[in-house]
C-alpha cells in the first residue's frame, strides 16, 4: 500500500472541497487509514499549519452506539482550529456540523508508549479545560471507518474555556459532570465516567499507546480532546450552545446564520 500516493490523492480532493471520496472507500485498512491521516498532517504542516495536539473519539458508549463503532479512535488538532469560549461559526461554511462535550487536557509531560498506564497518564496531565469539539460529518463514519480516520475523524475545530490546574482534589476526571444547554434550555446531564468508563485520563493512556504504533509520542504541551461525555449533537443555524462542566466551568459556542459583518464577536 502506497500511503503517500493515497495521501496525495486525498489532499488534492480536499483542495477541491471533496472529502472521503467514494473511489477510495474500502481500499485500505483501519491501520493504513491512520497512517494516511498522519501523512495528511505532514502536508498541513508543510503548508504552514501548526499541530496543537490530538483528539480521542468514540470513548463513550453513547458515541459508539450512535456511530455503530466499538473502539476508540484518534485524529489531530491544528492551531488554526483552536478557539476561545464564545466563538461563533458560520453554519453555512461547515459540512453537516455538530458538537461534542469534552474536556481539553494539557500535557505537562511527554508520554511515550507502549505500556503507558493510567497512573502514568494522571502524572503527565497538568490542566483540564471545559471544551466543545466542533465536528463535520463529511461522509459515512461507521460505513467506512478507515476512510473516516484518513479524513481526520470528523475533526474541524475546538472551543475551550479557562484551563484549570489538576490537583489530587480534581484529577479524578470520572467524577466530573457536564450539563448541556441549547438556546438556554437544559437538555442533558452526563458524567465524565462515560469516557472510557473511568474518565478522560484513560483516553490519554490509550492515545499514548496507540501513537507508539506509528513511532510517535504524546508530547508535553500538546492538547488532548479526551472524548465526549455525551452523544454527538447536530448543529443548526442560530444555535447557541453552553456546556457547564463541574468542577471545571463553562464553555460556549454559536452557530451563526448571519453574514460575518453582522455577527457579534468572532466568526470562523
Amino acid at each position: 500500500m502506497d500511503i503517500d500516493h493515497i495521501a496525495d490523492a486525498l489532499w488534492a480532493a480536499m483542495q477541491e472541497g471533496r472529502h472521503m471520496p467514494s473511489e477510495w472507500a474500502g481500499k485500505f485498512t483501519l491501520q493504513e487509514g491512520y497512517a494516511i491521516q498522519l501523512a495528511l498532517l505532514r502536508r498541513h504542516v508543510a503548508a504552514g499549519q501548526r499541530q496543537s495536539g490530538w483528539k480521542v473519539g468514540l470513548t463513550a458508549a453513547a458515541m459508539r452506539q450512535q456511530q455503530q463503532v466499538y473502539e476508540p479512535c484518534f485524529g489531530f488538532l491544528l492551531r488554526s482550529g483552536e478557539h476561545a469560549s464564545g466563538q461563533a461559526y458560520r453554519f453555512d461554511e461547515l459540512i453537516s456540523p455538530g458538537f461534542e462535550n469534552e474536556l481539553c487536557l494539557t500535557m505537562g509531560k511527554t508520554l511515550r508508549g507502549p505500556g503507558i498506564t493510567f497512573e502514568q497518564a494522571v502524572a503527565a496531565v497538568s490542566h483540564a479545560a471545559p471544551a466543545l469539539e466542533i465536528v463535520e460529518v463529511r461522509g459515512p463514519f461507521a460505513g467506512n471507518l478507515p476512510l473516516a480516520m484518513a479524513d481526520n475523524a470528523q475533526q474541524h475545530a475546538y472551543v475551550t474555556g479557562e484551563a484549570v490546574r489538576l490537583t489530587p482534589a480534581n484529577a479524578g476526571l470520572g467524577g466530573a459532570t457536564v450539563e448541556v444547554f441549547l438556546d438556554g434550555e437544559a437538555v442533558e446531564r452526563a458524567s465524565g465516567s462515560a469516557v472510557m468508563d473511568v474518565g478522560g485520563i484513560a483516553a490519554v493512556a490509550w492515545l499514548a499507546n496507540k501513537l507508539s504504533e506509528f513511532g510517535l509520542a504524546l508530547e508535553a504541551g500538546m492538547h488532548v480532546m479526551s472524548g465526549s461525555f455525551t452523544r454527538q449533537y447536530p448543529a443548526a443555524p442560530g444555535l447557541r450552545v453552553r456546556s457547564v462542566f463541574n468542577p471545571f466551568g463553562p464553555v460556549e459556542a454559536h452557530f451563526s446564520a448571519m453574514p460575518p459583518s453582522m455577527t457579534p464577536g468572532k466568526t470562523q
